[in-house]
Formats: structure tokens, C-alpha cells, sequence
């Protein structure tokens, strides 16, 4: 069984399972308001940064087709005092040049470390057992926020000799486990103007108003209002001091959402199909056939008689055949559950790959009552 098959095997199974699990319409646990919404200002920011690391045992980048590997090692040499002669040409196979990126979490001050990413650019072969030198973390609007440098550890390992080459995992990406130093704070709004702005992780006005009753209910009414189906807005204490334990109260009230929408995602590289307890299908006929053309083609050849003058000649003759397979057509009743739709969907009797165009010709029938996505 191939790869892809196995992936397509292990979904369906998975959709049978949770069709078992949820045959009948359940009532949805509350959840945290944490859960359903972040809060406005409290977010982390994406760091980069471009770095060069050496080290490596004959496995960096080949200078001769990233020139700016010698570039950047000759600029970082004349800042350490060291001059080259002009025109140097060198072939260094040590050095790899590298972009290092990171997360910033919220609330993250100086002197604190964090996670860094570092991924060959050029041509290097692997950056195992190499040193990231000092490279400095740049945000979006340019300020350095963080400085790392350290050992790349890569999981990885490979090797190569006479044209033959093993490779174990992804040798040209590694990471420095709190090889960063924060240097510079981001400034956090949390502690500023008399409210705070919740949003919800789905677009939804049903999840929203139930914030609100429940922010209302717990602190008083008027305290939380629904601007649109994605914010809700809270009054905060005039205190800063006070917001920390305000904020910790309300992500911790428990609120029932909506109900989601029915939905059928379907991946269409790997052939997985899955479907909520929500979906719908009403009455239709599917009936689906597979449709194989094979061409084959051997070669002719025609032999000139003896002293005719003539030359050999070589043709080619193919044979077309086109097979397809019988399909029966199969009823599909109204269904309310999950169950009922894989077991009728199953009983055509194609396989999941087939089933990707039968969903898409029974949502465009409007049979299939639920929004289909294809990832």
C-alpha cells in the first residue's frame, strides 16, 4: 500500500470513529473565554536575521556561486580589525551563510533568552556541528530587538563518498535552543485607555453576544459590548496595577459557543476527506464509474529485399483501448448524521480519492448541505 493510500485509509477510519462518537446531535462544553478569543496588544512579532556560520567539516556553501558569503565573512573580518588583500579570492568550504529567525513572545524583556531558526541560503550541503557568529535580530520596522549566537544543533546526519550519498532527516536547517538574548522590549498597550478589545478566534455574532452575556453577568451590566461578530469590548479599571488580575477573572469565565457550521474539508495532495457532525445531505442519485485509457505502442520495422536500394525503416504502431468500469446508481436519503453520510457515501463503492469529485458534484447538485473546502 503506498503512502498516500495508507494517509487516505487512516482518515477515512478516522471519520468512521468520530461518526461512532457523535451519531446524535450533542450540546457543546463551555470553554474558557481564553480559548475563544486573544486579547488586542498581546501578540508575539517575528524576528530575522542574517548571520554566517562556521565551523562546518567541509559541508558549507561553494564560494564560487554565493559570492556573498565571501562578502559577508570580508566585512565581518575588516570590523574585527583584520584587512584583506585586494582581490583575495577566497574558497573557503567552512562557511555558510545563513537568515536566523525567531519569535518574540508578548511581554518579552531585555536580558530574557528565546528560540532562534537558522536555514542555509546558500548551497551548503549540512550546518551540522557549525557556530552562528554574532548576528543581530531585526523587527519589522527595523530596530534590533534580539542578538544571538551559539552552536546549530541539526537532527540530522549524512555523509557521501564515490557518488554514493545517505542522507537522515534535513541537514541544511537547525536551531539554537535559547541562543537569543532579548535586547530591546516591545511597548504593550494592555496598561493603556479605560478598555480592553477581545477577539474571537471564529467570526461568529452568536459566539460574541454569549461573551458579552456572560462578561455582563459576571462583572456587572454594561461592562462588555459586541462591536461587530469579532470584537467585544470590555470597560478595564482605571488602576494598572488592577488588570493583571482583571483580565486573569475574565478569560477564566466560561461561556457556551456556537455551534460550528457545517463543513467538509478535503485536502486534494493526500486525498483526505473530513466532515462534521454537522453536515447535511439531502435526497440525490450518485452514481460514479472510473474511466482508464491505455496506449500502448510497439515498434515496426520494414526490411528493404536484398539489392532493391532501399533502406531500412522503423515505425511505430499503437494500440488505444478505453475500459469503463459499470457504476450503479445509488439513492442517497435526507440524513441528520454523520454516520449516515460515510455509509451512504461508502456504499457507491468508490474510493476516497473518488469521493473528492463526488462531493464537489454533490455540493454544486445542492445535495450536500455544508461548506466544502478544498486545502
Amino acid at each position: 500500500m503506498s503512502r498516500i493510500a495508507t494517509r487516505i485509509a487512516f482518515a477515512t477510519a478516522m471519520v468512521l470513529t468520530l461518526s461512532g462518537m457523535f451519531a446524535s446531535p450533542t450540546v457543546l462544553a463551555q470553554q474558557r473565554i481564553k480559548d475563544l478569543a486573544t486579547l488586542a496588544g498581546v501578540r508575539a512579532n517575528q524576528l530575522v536575521g542574517y548571520g554566517v556560520v562556521v565551523g562546518l567539516d567541509g559541508t558549507g556553501d561553494q564560494t564560487t556561486q554565493t559570492p556573498f558569503t565571501t562578502q559577508s565573512l570580508g566585512a565581518m573580518l575588516q570590523q574585527l580589525g583584520v584587512t584583506l588583500p585586494p582581490g583575495l579570492n577566497l574558497q573557503l568550504r567552512n562557511v555558510a551563510a545563513v537568515m536566523v529567525t525567531a519569535q518574540l513572545p508578548p511581554f518579552a524583556r531585555p536580558g530574557q533568552t528565546i528560540d532562534v531558526t537558522v536555514s542555509s541560503m546558500g548551497n551548503a550541503r549540512s550546518l551540522r556541528g557549525g557556530t552562528l557568529l554574532l548576528t543581530p535580530l531585526r523587527g519589522a520596522d527595523g530596530q534590533i530587538y534580539a542578538i544571538t549566537q551559539g552552536n546549530v544543533l541539526v537532527a540530522g546526519a549524512g555523509g557521501q563518498s564515490g557518488g554514493t550519498s545517505v542522507t537522515v532527516n534535513h541537514l541544511n536547517v537547525g536551531r539554537i535552543p535559547q541562543g537569543a538574548t532579548v535586547e530591546r522590549a516591545v511597548p504593550s498597550s494592555i496598561a493603556q485607555g479605560g478598555e480592553l478589545v477581545f477577539q474571537t478566534l471564529d467570526t461568529d455574532f452568536t459566539t460574541a453576544t454569549r461573551m458579552v452575556e456572560a462578561i455582563n453577568a459576571a462583572l456587572g451590566p454594561g461592562m462588555a459590548v459586541a462591536t461587530d461578530a469579532r470584537q467585544v469590548r470590555v470597560r478595564a479599571p482605571e488602576d494598572p496595577a488592577q488588570r493583571v488580575a482583571f483580565v486573569s477573572r475574565l478569560e477564566n469565565l466560561l461561556v457556551n459557543p456556537a455551534e460550528a457550521s457545517p463543513r467538509v474539508i478535503v485536502n486534494s495532495r493526500t486525498g483526505s476527506v473530513v466532515m462534521n457532525t454537522r453536515v447535511l445531505v439531502s435526497n440525490c442519485a450518485v452514481a460514479h464509474g472510473n474511466l482508464s485509457v491505455t496506449i500502448q505502442t510497439e515498434p515496426i520495422i520494414s526490411q528493404p529485399g536484398a539489392l532493391s536500394g532501399g533502406r531500412t525503416v522503423t515505425a511505430e504502431r499503437a494500440n488505444v483501448e478505453v475500459k469503463s468500469d459499470k457504476a450503479g446508481l445509488v439513492v442517497l436519503p435526507n440524513t441528520t448524521s454523520l454516520a449516515d453520510v460515510v455509509r451512504a457515501l461508502n456504499s457507491v463503492g468508490a474510493t476516497p480519492i473518488d469521493l473528492l469529485a463526488i462531493l464537489q458534484a454533490m455540493k454544486a447538485a445542492g445535495a450536500l448541505k455544508a461548506e466544502l473546502e478544498v486545502i
